[in-house]
C-alpha cells in the first residue's frame, strides 16, 4: 500500500464511519474503483481504533461519568439505580451480539461478505429501511408539534431488551453495506427512541465492539507479519481527525436533519455498482476490478 493510497482510505474511513452510508463499503469501494487491492477487513477493523479513539475524546465527559458510576455499582448496590451505572451496563449487554457474531463469523467476513453484489443489496435494503424510520420519526417530530403526540424516548428509558436489540442491529453491520451507525440508529428509532438519542448510544455501543476487533485484528497482523504499518498507522491517524470532524457535525446535523439525504445516497450507490458488477467494469470478488 502506497503513502497516497493510505491518505485517501484513511479520509475515507474517518468521513463515513460515523455516517449511516457504512465505511467499510466505502473503503471496498474506493480500492475497487481505483484499481488498488482491497484494503481487507484487518485494515478496516485496525483503522477504525483511530474513529474510536475520535468517539473517546468527544464523549469523553459522558464516559468518564458512565465508567466512575459502573465501577461503583460493583460494589454499591445503590449506585446500580443511577442512570450513568445502568448505561455502563447497557453498553456491555448490548455488545454481546456482535462479539458473538463476530468470532463466529470471522470467514464470512473476511470473504464472502466482501463481495460486492451483497455490498450494493446491502446499500440498497438498508437504505430503504433507514428512510422508512427517518419518517416514523418525522412524522412522530411533527405530531409533538402540532397536538399531543406520545414523546419519543430518551437513553433515561434505555432497558436490557433494548440495549440487546440495539445490540443485534449493530451486528448486521458486520456486513459491508449496512454501516453500524445506520442500522444502530434506525433500529432506535423503530423502537420510539428520538434521534439524538438513538445516535449517542450508537456510537458509545460501537466502543467495545470496535476496539476489541481492532485490537484483535492488531495482533493477528503483527503475529502473521507482512503487513505495511507505516501507511496503515498513517491511515488511522487521518482517520481519527476526520472522524472527530464528521461526529462534531453529525451530532448537530442529526437533531435538526432528515436522512434521507443518505438513504438517496446509498439507493443511487447500490444501482450503480449493480450496473457496473452486471457490465463487467468491476468483478464482484473482494479483488481487484476486472480487466
Amino acid at each position: 500500500m502506497s503513502w497516497f493510497e493510505s491518505l485517501i482510505l484513511g479520509l475515507v474511513q474517518g468521513l463515513t464511519e460515523f455516517l449511516p452510508v457504512s465505511s467499510s463499503a466505502h473503503l471496498r469501494l474506493t480500492a475497487a474503483f481505483s484499481g488498488w487491492e482491497d484494503p481487507g477487513a484487518a485494515f478496516t477493523a485496525i483503522t477504525q481504533i483511530g474513529t474510536e479513539t475520535a468517539v473517546l475524546i468527544y464523549f469523553r465527559k459522558d464516559i468518564g461519568r458512565i465508567l466512575l458510576a459502573w465501577s461503583k455499582s460493583l460494589t454499591n448496590k445503590a449506585m446500580r439505580r443511577d442512570h450513568d451505572a445502568q448505561m455502563g451496563w447497557l453498553v456491555i449487554v448490548g455488545s454481546i451480539p456482535i462479539g458473538v457474531l463476530g468470532l463466529t463469523l470471522k470467514e464470512q467476513i473476511e470473504g464472502p461478505f466482501r463481495d460486492l453484489r451483497i455490498t450494493a443489496t446491502m446499500l440498497i435494503v438498508v437504505g430503504v429501511i433507514i428512510g422508512v424510520a427517518d419518517r416514523l420519526a418525522a412524522r412522530d417530530e411533527a405530531g409533538g408539534r402540532h397536538r399531543a403526540a406520545k414523546q419519543r424516548k430518551e437513553l433515561q428509558d434505555l432497558n436490557v431488551r433494548d440495549g440487546l436489540i440495539f445490540g443485534l442491529c449493530q451486528s448486521a453491520a458486520l456486513i459491508p453495506g449496512v454501516s453500524r451507525s445506520g442500522a444502530t440508529i434506525s433500529g432506535g428509532l423503530f423502537m420510539g427512541y428520538n434521534r439524538e438519542a438513538a445516535a449517542r448510544y450508537s456510537f458509545l455501543l460501537a466502543i467495545p465492539a470496535v476496539l476489541a476487533s481492532g485490537l484483535f485484528e492488531l495482533k493477528d497482523a503483527m503475529e502473521a507479519g507482512g503487513t505495511d504499518w507505516g501507511p496503515t498507522i498513517f491511515a488511522t491517524i487521518i482517520a481519527f481527525f476526520s472522524g472527530y470532524a464528521v461526529i462534531a457535525w453529525f451530532m448537530k446535523f442529526i437533531s435538526t436533519k432528515s436522512f434521507m439525504p443518505f438513504v438517496w445516497y446509498r439507493i443511487a450507490l447500490g444501482i450503480l455498482i449493480i450496473v457496473l458488477v452486471a457490465t463487467g467494469a468491476l468483478s464482484p470478488d473482494a479483488g481487484e476490478p476486472a480487466h
